[in-house]
């Protein structure tokens, strides 16, 4: 069962009207009990522009001490109770950041990948309006790129090209799990994976023009360490590849569908110039039905997905409409515990 839990009721006592922002920094961790404390203790204690910092460890299903561990360490602890996935920790974090009024929330993970000092680099452009959301990139300043493996390396930046194209925008790196979120992006976020949501938040915030930006950042490798989230490259390319065609086709639906459409306008366009050409040249269509028959075949099913494609594109706008009023209940909700800020400590049901 969810459950929360404090080291420090003095740290959520603090009223939301402190001076400055409120900053939720939120770890989603999986048996991390060997570096959580680390990360924990080298957050900042301040940053400019902010005056409260709160730490929520999101424990997925651990099997070892890591609550404990992050509570002993002065954080908060959110306890799933069964392994869910990085895709439902990160969900339940900005749960819990927007239903306790943050203004920022900071994701970075708990195996000590990333500097948390580097904390500093992605809140500013939050702070100063620049953009909604600041992932940290691993790629896009070359000098700083990671000595991991080569077919990792090259697996990122074919994802970063794929998520690339589809938003058309260009980003270097779309994976990366430490990541700065502002007020307006925690309010519009809405993800449905559960196994990451990395990918999936680019195409959400590239279909609601939610500013994204990208910082520099050096990332640390261990090679004798399993990744949690991909400790199989192909099981992790396969739900990847699934949550970015759902997304995608959610998203972009007459995009999506008319693409497809094209994939079977082309040959049936080619096909039925082979079968016209045959005619014109020869007066005769003998030896080329089969082109006009396959030609015929895929332009029909061409049109059938130009329909689909059509009426999704219709449903899509109930889709942006309860995005919409999803939107404006966390915002009024929100607004309403600002004015009345809780006296105990806060819990997720």
């Amino acid at each position: 069962m969810d459950s929360v839990v404090t080291a420090s009721t003095d740290l959520l006592m603090a009223s939301p009207f402190t001076e400055g922002k409120t900053l939720l920094v939120a770890i989603p961790c999986l048996n991390e009990a060997e570096t959580i404390a680390k990360v924990i203790g080298q957050i900042p204690t301040s940053i400019v522009g902010i005056g409260r910092i709160d730490i929520l460890v999101v424990d997925d299903g651990s099997t070892d001490d890591t609550a404990e561990k992050a509570r002993l360490a002065g954080a908060m602890v959110h306890s799933h109770g069964v392994n869910r996935g990085v895709g439902a920790a990160f969900q339940s974090a900005v749960v819990f950041a927007v239903d306790h009024s943050y203004d920022v929330m900071i994701n970075i993970d708990g195996d000590g990948q990333f500097d948390p000092q580097d904390i500093h680099k992605l809140v500013p452009p939050v702070l100063e309006g620049k953009a909604d959301m600041v992932t940290a990139s691993r790629f896009k300043d070359r000098d700083l790129t990671p000595d991991m493996p080569r077919v990792k390396l090259m697996g990122n930046h074919m994802m970063s090209w794929l998520i690339s194209r589809l938003v058309r925008k260009k980003f270097a790196d779309v994976s990366c799990g430490f990541r700065c979120y502002g007020r307006e992006a925690l309010l519009q976020i809405n993800l449905h994976g559960a196994f990451t949501y990395t990918q999936e938040t680019f195409l959400d915030f590239a279909a609601k023009n939610i500013r994204i930006m990208e910082v520099p950042v050096i990332v640390r490798y261990f090679g004798d360490r399993k990744s949690r989230v991909a400790s199989s490259i192909l099981k992790y390319a396969m739900n990847t590849a699934t949550i970015i065609f759902r997304s995608y086709r959610d998203y972009f639906p007459l995009r999506f569908f008319l693409g497809i459409a094209l994939a079977f306008a082309v040959p049936s366009l080619a096909f039925g110039a082979l079968f016209a050409g045959r005619f014109l040249l020869t007066g005769e269509f003998k030896g080329y039905y089969f082109a006009g028959s396959l030609s015929a075949f895929l332009m029909i099913l061409a049109m059938l997905f130009v329909m689909v494609g059509i009426v999704a594109d219709m449903l899509d706008k109930v889709r942006c409409n309860q995005d919409r009023i999803l939107y404006l209940l966390r915002k009024q909700g929100s607004l309403a515990r600002r004015q009345d800020p809780p006296k105990s400590a806060p819990s997720i049901d």
